[in-house]
């Protein structure tokens, strides 16, 4: 059988692989501490459950809209405008089955072969590949270290050339949990205006952001800058909602409108019911929220202040989401030679799951998922700095 290049050329999620890795350990009888899975370890609101299971009841489990019943496109609207400061009519919006479904329409809705969509590094492992996969050319540009992973409109400026069709904005971040100052925000903005280049901002993780930050969004700034962006968001990060599988894409009506008939064509409507408990989320109280947001601020100072001691790992205090990505190539060794080993070595030695940086442009780094405990989280980095101090001796 003959694979296709396009199948051939996608490489496999390393997210999925490590859980995959872990949760086969686990089944064998191994006592694993994962650190790979992106999702929060914190159940799913009950008024959204009972929200989903109600419709269930009510029989609600036919199709819908393609881009999503008009009551939850209203509600994004209102959210949109209520918590963003953006104004959206439901022409203007589309749900999608997850946040990750709703980035690989758009790209094939706006991108064409050759098309070059900029994307700073480290990245979410998905964008590159969904880039990839509509025959467009990821370039990438360098968040570094020093910046605390904070990319900067110079270095998107740098890359920009008459190819360039769009940006990706991740803030705060995945794998970095960075979140860009709103003056180098608007800076970026101010790149994309003057080179009419569209800007897809992903701020699925904009609920979790500490240390008194405030999210922004990029539309925000403008009619010009807002033309030109496609804000993309979820219920997953928010709202514990991974399996549920239910995103949302803002913008352009004739880009969100191409959307839809591709998704026309592949998936059709999110689930049902899954909708009608999107809407529950939509409308309920905060205060669940702000509990997981403290938990995980108290998880990340946690890990960080542990990775930092342990000898040849450096980590950088994340503003948000919940993820580090310490540098560990010190650690790197004839026997142990990059990240992926690195991953495998701890693994196989201390039974801890960490995800090679190597998958998200990072290849002297791993990240760590803190959405789990704090007993969790230092069991896992007791063993880590034993395993490690084993390569530094």
């Amino acid at each position: 059988m003959k694979i296709s290049e396009r199948a051939r050329n996608a490489a496999p999620s390393p997210t999925l692989a490590i859980t995959a890795k872990v949760n086969q350990l686990r089944s064998q009888g191994v006592d694993v501490v994962g650190f790979g899975a992106g999702e929060p370890d914190f159940d799913t609101p009950e008024p959204i459950k009972e929200a989903a299971i109600q419709a269930l009841r009510a029989g609600f489990t036919k199709y819908t809209a393609s881009a999503g019943t008009d009551e939850l496109r209203r509600e994004i609207c209102d959210k949109l405008r209520r918590d963003n400061g953006l104004e959206y009519g439901p022409k203007q919006v589309m749900a999608s089955v997850g946040a990750k479904h709703t980035l690989y329409n758009l790209f094939q809705a706006v991108l064409d072969p050759g098309d070059e969509v900029i994307i700073p590094s480290p990245y979410w492992v998905s964008y590159p590949e969904q880039v990839k996969l509509a025959d467009g050319v990821p370039v990438f540009v360098e968040a570094r270290e020093e910046d605390g992973f904070r990319v900067t409109a110079d270095a998107i400026r740098a890359a920009v050339t008459p190819r360039t069709k769009m940006i990706v904005v991740n803030s705060p971040s995945n794998p970095t949990g960075a979140a860009i100052p709103e003056p180098e925000l608007r800076r970026i903005a101010d790149v994309a205006v003057e080179r009419n280049l569209l800007v897809v901002s992903d701020e699925i993780y904009e609920k979790l952001i500490y240390d008194g930050k405030k999210h922004t969004s990029i539309a925000s700034f403008g009619p010009e800058i807002y033309r030109l962006t496609l804000t993309v968001n979820g219920f997953s990060k928010t709202y514990s909602m991974t399996g549920w599988r239910l995103g949302y894409v803002a913008g352009d009506a004739e880009i969100v409108a191409a959307m839809s008939r591709i998704q026309d064509q592949s998936t059709s409507n999110p689930t049902s019911f899954v909708q009608v408990g999107g809407v529950a989320a939509l409308n309920g109280p905060e205060a669940t929220i702000t509990k997981m947001a403290r938990a995980f601020a108290e998880r990340r100072d946690l890990i960080v202040d542990r990775l930092n001691a342990i000898p040849g790992v450096s980590c950088v205090k994340p503003d948000g989401a919940f993820y580090v990505l310490p540098s560990v190539g010190r650690l790197f060794s004839a026997t142990v030679p990059d990240s992926d080993a690195f991953a495998d070595y701890l693994l196989n030695e201390a039974h801890v799951g960490v995800t090679p940086g190597s998958g998200f442009g990072a290849p002297h780094h791993v990240r760590l998922s803190y959405a789990t405990s704090l007993e969790m989280i230092r069991k896992g980095m007791d063993r880590i700095e034993a395993a490690a101090r084993k390569l530094a001796a």
